[in-house]
């Protein structure tokens, strides 16, 4: 980087990309890149599920009911700082060589992970694992929003982030097989979950090889003339696969970029906080909310059925693959509609009711109407728009920022909302399950408070982004357009 030549440009790269048509090449790019989410919700789901089955002292560990919760939370913080060390590193290195990076950590940590025998080597690797997790969703989601036209922006990024629970119903599944004391024994199985989920990892890293850089990442940090020979070979690429002839771009579709090596913190945290004032407070309101729901209920919900409910260990994990499904199909089926109807109504309307749903949830428990089965079926419901919801807060903050402070402010909400919600949630749920059904409910009552409270939010707040291109949702530093 330091032989390149730094000039002012024209480009018209964002308007070649975006006008392309949906073809085998960006097939490629889901699959290299988005099924990665399967690995976090292997993640989330093993330790969840097998969260019984650690508290046993034939486990090897011997957790506590609150170190499980710790645990999570040991999780989520690696994820936090991972995000906020890698985001910095894929805004000035590159989405490529950090995508490549960061699923390596994740690979050698939990792989590490399956070795635990002290409470404290595990919490070391539950670091590491959660750091290489955090750092993808940076590399990853601005890579995908790049790449992806902006017609399909939404729904492709909402299918994305919502294959984490292709992940978790899998790792239930897995962890029903693997925690049966008659095949493995007890401080065998919980092992081999973890290392299973490393091969799924090597799996990726190999189809993610054919994953290219992002050519407004090249052009932005003056490598103009390897985004064109890039851009081009793709066009050639997706005219051969689609059988369809690409229009000519005019001139007029082109932008005028001031290139440069990296963004400093500086001008990171003003643009945050001083262009986009109410962008923030948006990303910080989505990330907060969803993610004390779902740290909250799915690294301790093995735990509630086994303590509250009395259900079998070996049974417990199988509630998981309902609710999973659930979330899977929330943004697959009404990811269109964030495209078509919009950001602002989609959003709002499905963190709101998926909060209205978890109230109505908690009262019929108190009322006794409940058992186990009523309340997976409950979460089935609530999930399915909640995952909606959550998946598009991650979209929502990857596309209304700048080009060249993209990667940094995923990052950084997702390590400050997470941080805030994501890591009381799982101590406080942990302290809950030990005090009582009735403070899971009050937990549950929290957390439908809190994302009532990021649905309206979006309704003042939220930015109407569906079917644009990014640099008019958000003009790059070095352009005098405006977007706030």
């Amino acid at each position: 980087m330091s032989q390149t030549e730094l000039k002012t440009i024209r480009t018209s790269i964002p308007a070649r990309m975006d006008r392309l048509p949906w073809s085998r090449w960006h097939w490629m790019i889901v699959i290299g890149l988005g099924t990665v989410w399967i690995l976090d919700g292997l993640e989330v789901t093993i330790v969840g599920a097998i969260a019984s089955r650690l508290t046993e002292h034939s486990s090897g560990l011997g957790l506590t009911t609150g170190q499980i919760g710790l645990a999570a939370a040991v999780y989520v913080a690696g994820a936090c700082v991972g995000s906020l060390f890698f985001g910095y590193l894929t805004d000035r290195f590159g989405r490529k060589k950090l995508f490549m990076i960061t699923l390596g950590l994740y690979l050698l940590a939990t792989v590490l992970t399956a070795f635990s025998f002290t409470p404290l080597y595990f919490f070391i690797c539950r670091f590491f694992t959660g750091a290489g997790i955090g750092g993808e969703y940076s590399a990853i989601n601005s890579a995908i929003d790049e790449l992806i036209p902006a017609k399909r922006r939404g729904v492709v990024d909402l299918a994305i982030n919502g294959s984490y629970w292709l992940g978790t119903a899998f790792g239930a599944m897995l962890t029903v097989v693997l925690l049966n004391t008659d095949i493995f024994a007890a401080d065998l199985g919980w092992r081999l979950a973890f290392g299973l989920g490393a091969v799924l990892g090597v799996l990726i890293l190999l189809v993610r090889r054919n994953v290219p850089e992002s050519p407004r990442w090249q052009f932005i940090h003056g490598l103009d003339k390897e985004a064109e020979a890039l851009v081009g070979d793709i066009e050639k690429e997706v005219e051969k696969t689609s059988g369809e002839s690409l229009d000519a771009v005019g001139d007029d579709a082109e932008i005028e970029i001031k290139q440069r090596k990296t963004t400093g913190f500086g001008e990171i945290i003003r643009v945050g906080f001083s262009v986009y004032p109410r962008r923030s407070i948006l990303g910080l309101s989505l990330f907060i909310g969803q993610a004390f729901l779902y740290n909250a209920v799915f690294f301790t919900y093995a735990l509630v059925l086994t303590k509250l409910f009395h259900v079998s260990d070996s049974i417990a994990p199988w509630s998981l693959v309902p609710i999973a499904i659930g979330n899977f199909l929330g943004p697959l089926l009404l990811g269109s509609l964030f495209d078509s109807i919009g950001r602002r109504v989609m959003i709002s309307g499905c963190y709101i009711g998926s909060g209205a749903l978890l109230v109505g949830t908690g009262l019929l428990w108190q009322a006794g109407a409940l058992n186990a089965v009523g309340l997976t079926v409950c979460w089935v419901v609530v999930f399915f728009f909640a995952s909606a919801g959550a998946s598009a807060a991650y979209l929502t903050v990857s596309e209304i920022f700048p080009m060249e402070t993209r990667a940094m402010a995923i990052a950084f909400f997702y390590a400050v909302g997470t941080g805030l919600g994501g890591i009381i949630g799982p101590i406080l749920f942990g302290q809950f399950i030990d005090q009582g059904a009735a403070s899971v409910r009050f937990g549950y009552f929290l957390g439908a408070g809190l994302m009532i409270a990021a649905g309206l939010v979006e309704v003042f707040l939220g930015i109407d982004s569906e079917r644009k291109s990014l640099e008019d949702i958000a003009a790059p530093l070095s352009s005098t357009a405006k977007s706030e």
